[in-house]
């Protein structure tokens, strides 16, 4: 370890270097596959089209370690690409994914327990089903929490069927990271990467309205949930919120008596906005003990080197620079720093 501030990624992503063929599998289409083309190199196929084109650091922990070495990162928190929830898929099928995708993760984390930390994926689409993998992932497998989406098949955070699971992670003292998905609105998005670039910020202000005006965070207060991309938009919208809360409460506050702001600070966010003004903004919103370093590592929208923004801004005190590259992920994981210090 350095002398310096632990740094621990909060949100990067990682698939098995062979997938089997899972439309095989499952017997129906519409799961990814990799075609590894030449050496080190492989593209995730989805319907017979290249979905993306991706390297040996998506699925080799060891290439991983030597960047995270280079650009020196101490841990990083796997989750899968969130093209593999599946969600859309028959139940059982997406279980049985959940589960390779989580027994992968978890013995990666098992050889590398100083420099990985895991997050599991679940079949939400079956309550049950998710429950019962989210409990053996922590349980058994030793996961820190899981990863889940924005949404289930249009369905938002609040409904009424997700609240057990979250109530369970709730208990269980796991970790939920939220990445946006399957974004809405994308057949008016079909140029200039716009699902990227407007779409997933709007599905994760979504996810966080949803969350909060729904209820879930009150009636669950010792949930540990953040949200990727620095919250998306919600940051922008919050006064507008918080003013149609006041002047609509007939149709804001219909699930929630309480009003928006009163939430900041009962989840957290990760630092990946690419802006210094934004990131000061987001300081001032939720403090740094509501910030997580975020890379979104190994993929181009992310931040090379993880931290590079935070690094950026000589005005913060050492003490806000420490909890933002790692103090506040740590937090949000339930994790001691001494878990990753050399013995």
């Amino acid at each position: 370890m350095r002398g310096e501030a632990l740094r621990v990624d909060v949100h990067t992503h990682i698939l098995p270097e062979k997938l089997p063929d899972l439309d095989a599998r499952y017997g129906c289409e519409g799961f990814v596959g990799l075609e590894h083309h030449c050496p080190g190199k492989a593209r995730m196929m989805l319907g017979g089209n290249c979905f993306r084109e991706i390297e040996a650091n998506s699925w080799s922990p060891e290439r991983r370690i030597e960047e995270c070495d280079r650009d020196g990162v101490d841990v990083q928190v796997l989750s899968t690409v969130p093209v593999m929830f599946a969600y859309w898929a028959r139940a059982r099928h997406a279980w049985d994914l959940a589960r390779l995708l989580n027994d992968h993760i978890a013995e990666i984390v098992r050889d590398h327990p100083r420099r990985f930390v895991g997050l599991a994926s679940l079949p939400l689409q079956d309550p049950d089903l998710a429950i019962q993998e989210l409990e053996r992932s922590v349980q058994q497998l030793g996961l820190a929490g899981v990863q889940i989406g924005t949404h289930v098949n249009g369905r938002n955070l609040d409904d009424a069927d997700l609240f057990p699971v979250l109530s369970r992670a709730a208990e269980l003292g796991a970790a939920v990271f939220v990445h946006p998905w399957d974004m809405l609105a994308r057949e008016r998005m079909p140029k200039y990467w716009l699902p990227w670039l407007v779409g997933m910020p709007t599905e994760t202000a979504l996810a966080i309205g949803s969350v909060i005006f729904g209820g879930v965070l009150e009636r669950l207060p010792e949930l540990r949930i953040a949200f990727a991309h620095g919250g998306g938009s919600f940051p922008a919208i919050l006064g507008r919120m918080e003013h149609g809360f006041r002047v609509r409460p007939d149709l804001v506050a219909v699930d929630n008596p309480r009003p928006p702001a009163d939430y900041l600070g009962q989840f957290y966010l990760d630092s990946l906005v690419h802006d210094p003004v934004v990131l000061r903004q987001l300081i001032d919103l939720v403090t740094v003990d509501r910030i997580a370093l975020g890379s979104d590592y190994p993929f181009p929208l992310g931040e090379s080197p993880a931290g590079a923004l935070i690094d950026s801004m000589a005005d913060l005190a050492p003490q806000q620079r420490a909890r933002m590259l790692g103090g506040t992920a740590l937090e949000f994981l339930g994790l001691a720093s001494a878990a990753f210090e050399e013995s």
